[in-house]
């Protein structure tokens, strides 16, 4: 896995071949164990191996480094650095480059891009898991004593908006296979971004930035809420004043961290509601035109962490996360995406996903809290947040 745990490998030698291939139905057929996928609506990339670990400040300019032979023009194909980063905006973050990227653009398009040495065929599945245990790893009294010293920040005017995450363990009697619980997810939230990067495994339904030459997208979430009937479930979200509020919080800082370095950007005056397996969300697709030529993955540190994860003010909401969650968050609720040579990408918020190493799984899932908000409530909303992931863990 990328992130913090990878330490920086040379890249002094390596050469990128990409070819045009004749691609099966399904890009998780090409996801390595130690891999990296990126999948939306079957589009995407999924990678095999890895050529180097290299920083994540010199990604862009080391990839740019890398000689590339190529018959494909599609964006994503060649040298490309993949991960998740950490939560924590301040610690060390690394990302891979592949061995072996596989990919399927819009217009159908397939190629393989290698990078060092052919890899081996990749391992087949191991028998499923028929026993599990899950638990949580912080207890409700935990939980409603959090929510009410956030509350107490807000009474004393040192904070707008605090997100607290909780975790919840999953144990099976053999090991998870993280390819079988992408597809249950793909299977389950569509809609969502289907992403990996090794055993931290996930589908989100937030684009934190994407970067196609000049142009950018960003598509802010906030405001959420469970339930099976659209209608009903639009109804509730726009009658409520703490998702709004939740909701322009986010809003409002991406767009003030993208406007300084934009010719113009779009940003509608209202969300809409949108819904993504039992889950819908309200959010805001803005969009605009860069000033300056910065690659995807500068524009994302720029972005993260957003109220939409943190809080705001931001440096008040993460330290009082720092003192109140009694765990690393990890790559949890941190990009997670790839760029290229030319800058080109795309980073999401990593949601609704699983640390998994071996038999175990480790999930989060935070709510935000903000003036008036109810510690049963947020509980709830966690609850809802941790089905998704728990379903494609726990199979009958």
């Amino acid at each position: 896995m990328s992130g913090t745990g990878a330490q920086p490998l040379p890249v002094g030698g390596l050469r990128a071949v990409t070819r045009r291939i004749e691609l099966g139905d399904d890009l998780l057929d090409a996801l390595g164990p130690d891999g990296f996928c990126w999948v939306e609506h079957g589009v995407g990339i999924a990678t095999a191996g890895v050529a180097a670990a290299i920083t994540a400040d010199d990604a862009v300019a080391t990839l740019a480094s890398i000689p590339h032979d190529t018959e494909v023009a599609a964006i994503g194909s060649g040298p490309v650095a993949v991960g998740a980063l950490p939560f924590d905006p301040t610690a060390a973050a690394t990302l891979t480059v592949p061995a072996r990227v596989v990919g399927r653009a819009a217009d159908g398009t397939g190629w393989v891009t290698q990078i060092g040495p052919a890899l081996e065929v990749l391992p087949a599945p191991g028998p499923r898991a028929t026993r599990f245990t899950v638990s949580q790893r912080q207890t409700r009294a935990w939980w409603d004593d959090a929510v009410e010293a956030a509350l107490a920040e807000f009474a004393d005017g040192h904070l707008d908006k605090v997100v607290l995450a909780r975790e919840v363990e999953v144990r099976a009697d053999t090991p998870f296979d993280p390819r079988a619980v992408l597809r249950r997810l793909r299977a389950q939230q569509p809609g969502c971004i289907l992403y990996a990067d090794a055993g931290f495994v996930g589908a989100t339904p937030e684009l934190l930035l994407r970067r196609t030459g000049t142009t950018f997208e960003s598509r802010p979430m906030a405001g959420t809420a469970p339930g099976s009937v659209p209608a009903e479930v639009a109804i509730a979200l726009a009658a409520s004043g703490k998702d709004a509020r939740e909701h322009r919080y986010v809003v409002d800082a991406v767009r003030d961290a993208l406007a300084p370095v934009a010719t113009h950007i779009a940003v509608p005056a209202t969300p809409v509601v949108e819904h993504f397996g039992s889950l819908a969300h309200l959010v805001t697709p803005i969009r605009g035109e860069l000033a300056e030529p910065l690659d995807a993955l500068a524009l994302t540190r720029a972005l993260h962490p957003t109220p939409a994860v943190g809080g705001t003010p931001r440096d008040a909401a993460l330290a009082l996360i720092a003192r109140l969650e009694p765990f690393d968050r990890g790559p949890y609720a941190g990009p997670v995406g790839w760029v290229d040579a030319h800058g080109d990408g795309a980073f999401a918020v990593a949601l609704r996903g699983a640390e998994i190493s071996g038999d175990t799984a480790v999930l989060r899932a935070g709510a935000g809290i903000v003036a008036g908000s109810d510690p049963e409530a947020e509980w709830a909303e966690t609850a809802a947040k941790l089905e998704p992931m728990l379903r494609a863990l726990v199979v009958p």
